[in-house]
């Protein structure tokens, strides 16, 4: 047993068990009849895509054709449930090896803080320069608003059981008694499992996606987010100091649930209005629950302790006169903090507190009033000699009030520049009739907008009717004005502009915000940043002038001005991928971060990039750590913003050890990114060269199939899920801006999704192998070594391949052949899909030459060997959807067709995991 196959036999151990269990419970309560067939479709899937026997392919397909509607649901069920067991089995190895790490004192793995800061301390920062530093970074995760998550919140809750069960059977010493328990909780879990409905009966509401994205709050981001801060204070404080030096509050929580507008008709002012008080009330449930414990826990007694005068103070102004805690000061003042917060709760809309208070008091005005009188129980509890009392679940709530507040977490607005163009176009048709803003030039707008912008008068009055349109966008203006008075600025912190390309996309949103008093020019006050997002090709490569541009502007001087200067910019890496492909887009982003650095300099305005990517490489996804530190040199600089979309937010947070450690990895990153620099070097011109040149073959490849081809349209509709995932219910939006076909209205999640349906990917990998092959043939001799060399120094250009690499590993030829295969018009689903079929080969052949490996995933041993575990068990849902398609388009339209094509897409999507 080689040393890897060793370290994986507590995962493949894992498998086994909950393969065996799944089994037992189809045999239990389906018969075995049903359970033969599930086994003869495992057997000839392994044996195929393991040995690529043919002859078991055929036979599977057959038998695949020939299954009744009832038992092809049951054989979906039982692949797709065995991806969901797997995937849970995988995670909780990530942990134990994680674990065994710490256990055995390793050295600080890639990733971690502790190695992140010894690199950093090595640089020769010291920890009041590093102090320094995070007292202005900022790291946001923002969940979105468009999940491609396809389980129901019930299959989720019955994983992370199964994933508690296997982790207490790994770390505790059982007696048999107790591991008989366990495994009698894990056959009732998967028991519960096989016989609970996989797919939602309608289509996800904007509250239901916010409740979600609320439930991993409990689990892993309220305990998670304040040891990691209390990890780095310790490790950051001074070993003389004899305290802990108290760290900013760098890492928030961002959020476009129940703000993001762009292309969904059903966010308003009620869903904005909505989300935040669902946000709110999640906060205060944690606040006074830890409130609740920690007075159970600080029973110190006046008898045999002093205490501050201010905590004395604070006991004393209590409503708490119970004799029974006449003498402990500590519960009597957490009485009286509880109280207070109460109070605050039921102001902002919270009526569903669990233990009420011991009697009234005055509501607290603000968060910081809250922190303040958690600062002096926990500064009485340090000066009296308890400071371990102050560092356990004081300190943690301390921290987490800090961060949470009481929003919860900051949620962004967004909507299309093209939303925006009407509505001041109606705006100035009623004060300024014949102005006719649509029609005029870029200038004329520009001037136009300016002075409105210097102008005290407001454009909108009561007196007038506006359209529906113009009524709801002023709303959700008016509803976020209302959320600071409420909650304070960082509970509407954002305002992002889909499909910048103009000056005056931005100067729009300026002259809105001025409509609801969150812009007052005279006063000095912007309550909200203006985020241009750049998205397509075009967009990106125009983007530094356009902020250039605005730059040089007064008006838009004095809006920077009253935002401290800090200027943030969004970048579309899923839009921009599907417009000009994987290698072009990669590149174009890099270029436009580039331009930005040096512009930002120029004009001393402070860069916060904010990173729109997806959860599947075609849509900006793969390691996020890695991505981090490819990006241009100063290009982080303390501050980033980064989506965490769809499925992705299941995978990386409703484990909280995983959810810690990606959260980890995310500032380690940062930290590295901005400190360190300086240890590389800048790209050689010559790679710069390359990649532009690259670049233009590549996007010429990929538009020219995507955008070019007659036909292509058609092929796409007919040779993916496309159709039948847009009635599927992933989400609250459509999954197209129009009710059009075209491609160029699709939204970028579906595009993603479909072709992952199929296991082609090829948003992920397609123009990339006719680029290096032309450019090869232009470089003959030295151009091979040129892109080797680049892939060994150049963190962006290896990053880029190691994400393709993911990509073409995750893909299958011959499975999306059959897909191919459904494209009625024979003629064009020959000729396109031999040029699809061409290119992958030309990729992944370029592909090894480059990285000169002998296989995909080389160099990611563990990933390789999930994938020869899982994919055998996913190849199946694959040949059956075809099968389904194949009838349903047929004209077969019963609900058992229907119904068992949707659940093949959720047992796909499960089995990928990173899908779309």
């Amino acid at each position: 047993m080689t040393q890897n196959q060793h370290k994986d036999e507590p995962l493949l151990s894992d498998i086994r068990l909950l393969g065996r269990l799944l089994g037992e419970t189809i045999a239990m309560l389906e018969g075995d009849d049903v359970f033969a067939v599930v086994e003869r479709v495992r057997q000839l899937s392994t044996r195929f895509h393991r040995h690529e026997d043919t002859a078991a392919r055929e036979e599977l397909m057959t038998l695949c054709e020939t299954l009744s509607p009832g038992v092809c649901s049951r054989v979906i069920r039982a692949f797709s449930q065995f991806s969901l067991l797997a995937n849970i089995a995988e995670d909780l190895h990530h942990i134990r090896r994680a674990r065994l790490h710490a256990i055995q004192l390793a050295p600080p793995r890639e990733g971690s803080l502790e190695r992140a800061l010894g690199l950093i301390e090595k640089e020769g920062i010291g920890r009041s320069g590093l102090r320094a530093f995070l007292a202005s970074a900022m790291i946001s995760p923002v969940f979105t608003a468009h999940p491609t998550e396809v389980r129901r919140k019930s299959i989720i809750d019955l994983e992370s059981g199964i994933s508690d069960t296997l982790a207490r059977l790994d770390r505790c010493q059982l007696t048999p008694e107790e591991r008989q328990a366990c495994d009698a909780d894990l056959r009732r879990s998967i028991a519960t499992l096989w016989q609970t409905h996989s797919l939602r009966g309608q289509r996800l509401q904007v509250v239901d996606e916010v409740m979600n994205g609320l439930s991993y709050y409990d689990s892993t981001l309220f305990p998670e987010i304040p040891r990691l801060y209390a990890l780095l204070e310790d490790r950051l404080s001074e070993p003389d100091e004899g305290h802990i030096t108290k760290l900013p509050s760098f890492l928030r929580m961002g959020s476009w649930i129940g703000g993001d507008r762009d292309g969904n008709p059903y966010v308003n002012a009620s869903t904005l209005r909505e989300a935040l008080r669902l946000q709110s009330q999640r906060a205060f449930a944690h606040y006074l629950e830890e409130l609740h414990q920690l007075g159970a826990e600080l029973s110190l007694d006046s008898r045999y302790i002093s205490v501050s005068s201010t905590l004395r103070a604070l006991a004393d102004r209590s409503p708490d006169r119970s004799p029974h805690r006449g003498s402990e000061p500590y519960r009597r003042a957490i009485s009286g903090v509880y109280a207070s917060l109460a109070a605050s709760a039921i102001e902002l809309g919270y009526h569903g507190i669990a233990r009420a208070p011991v009697g009234q008091a005055l509501a607290y005005a603000n968060p910081s009033e809250f922190t303040d009188d958690l600062e002096t129980i926990s500064a009485s509890l340090i000066a009296n000699g308890m400071a371990p009392l102050a560092r356990g679940r004081l300190r943690n709530l301390e921290r987490a009030v800090e961060v949470f507040g009481f929003h919860l977490a900051g949620i962004d607005l967004r909507q299309n520049s093209e939303v925006h163009e009407r509505v001041v176009d109606e705006l100035f048709e009623c004060t300024r009739p014949g102005t006719h803003y649509r029609n005029l030039s870029e200038e004329e707008r520009l001037a136009l907008l300016c002075e409105e912008l210097r102008s005290p008068r407001l454009l909108t009055t009561p007196f007038a009717s506006y359209s529906e349109e113009t009524t709801s966008e002023l709303e959700v203006l008016r509803a976020a004005a209302e959320a600071h008075q409420r909650f304070g600025p960082l509970a509407v912190p954002n305002y992002v502009i889909s499909k910048a390309g103009a000056p005056t996309d931005v100067l729009e949103v300026a002259l809105l915000m001025k409509e609801v008093g969150l812009y007052r020019p005279t006063e000095g006050i912007a309550a909200i940043n203006i985020v241009p997002l750049f998205e397509t090709i075009a967009d990106l490569r125009a983007s530094c002038n356009v902020m250039e541009s605005l730059f040089i502007l007064p008006e838009y001087a004095s809006y920077l001005a009253a935002r401290g200067r800090v200027q943030e910019v969004m970048l579309g890496y899923s839009d921009s991928n599907k417009d000009g492909g994987y290698l072009t887009s990669g590149w174009e982003l890099y270029k436009a971060e580039t331009a930005f650095i040096g512009l930002f300099r120029k004009h001393a305005v402070a860069l916060r990039l904010f990173h729109g990517r997806g959860g599947s490489v075609g849509r900006g996804g793969g390691p996020s750590f890695e991505a981090i530190l490819a990006q241009p040199a100063g290009a982080v600089d303390g501050a980033i913003r980064v989506t965490e979309q769809g499925e992705v937010v299941s995978a990386k947070y409703s484990n909280p050890e995983l959810g810690r450690r990606n959260l980890e990895l995310l500032v380690a990153a940062t930290l590295e990114a901005s400190l360190l620099h300086r240890r590389h070097t800048p790209p050689k011109p010559a790679y710069l060269e390359a990649m532009e040149d690259l670049s233009a073959l590549a996007i010429a490849a990929y538009r020219g199939l995507v955008y070019d081809t007659e036909g292509f349209e058609q092929f796409f509709w007919e040779s993916t899920v496309i159709g039948e995932i847009a009635k599927l219910n992933i989400g609250s939006r459509p999954a197209s801006r129009t009710a059009s076909r075209r491609i160029e209205d699709l939204r970028a999640i579906p595009w993603v999704f479909g072709w992952s349906q199929c296991r082609l990917m090829l948003p992920g990998w397609y123009g990339f192998g006719s680029a290096v092959k032309i450019w090869l043939e232009r470089n003959p001799g030295s151009g091979l070594a040129m892109l080797r060399e680049m892939h060994a120094e150049w963190p962006f250009f290896r990053t880029l391949l190691s994400n393709m690499d993911m990509v073409l590993a995750k893909s299958n030829i011959a499975i999306a052949s059959r897909y191919a295969g459904l494209v009625e018009d024979e003629a064009l689903r020959d000729a396109i899909f031999f040029r699809i079929r061409s290119e992958w080969h030309d990729t992944v052949d370029h592909l090894m030459h480059i990285t000169s490996h002998k296989e995909l995933l080389e160099r990611n041993p563990s990933l390789r060997r999930s994938i020869l575990n899982r994919f055998p068990y996913l190849d199946p849902l694959n040949h059956l959807q075809v099968d389904l398609l194949r009838r349903h388009r047929s004209g077969d339209s019963s609900p058992e067709v229907q119904q068992n094509l949707h659940l093949t897409i959720n047992g796909i999507a499960a089995g990928l995991r990173n899908s779309g």
